[in-house]
């Protein structure tokens, strides 16, 4: 997947992760409702950025990315130093 972001520094590029619509019991969340994921796919890395790498999945400090939309598709940029962990 070509990635339209090249982050700079110690930046990373990640795509969120598709929240739940669904409840473990079948009920439907409404939009409001779902809870926003704090787990994202990295899809692209900074040159200074030395834990994590493309592919990884990773926990980040909430409220601390930004969120940018190229071509319809929904990016963040998140510091490397908010990078809580990586999901196994």
């Amino acid at each position: 997947m070509s990635v339209p972001i090249q982050p700079l520094a110690d930046y990373v590029v990640a795509q969120p992760i598709e929240a739940a619509t669904k409840t473990a019991s079948g009920l439907y969340l409404p939009g409001g409702a779902q809870e926003k994921p704090k787990v994202v796919n990295v899809v692209a890395v900074g040159k200074e950025v030395k834990n994590v790498k493309a592919g990884d999945q990773i926990i980040y400090k909430g409220y601390s990315e930004t969120q940018i939309k190229v071509d319809g598709v929904e990016y963040l940029l998140v510091k490397e130093e908010d990078v809580i962990a990586t999901v196994k």
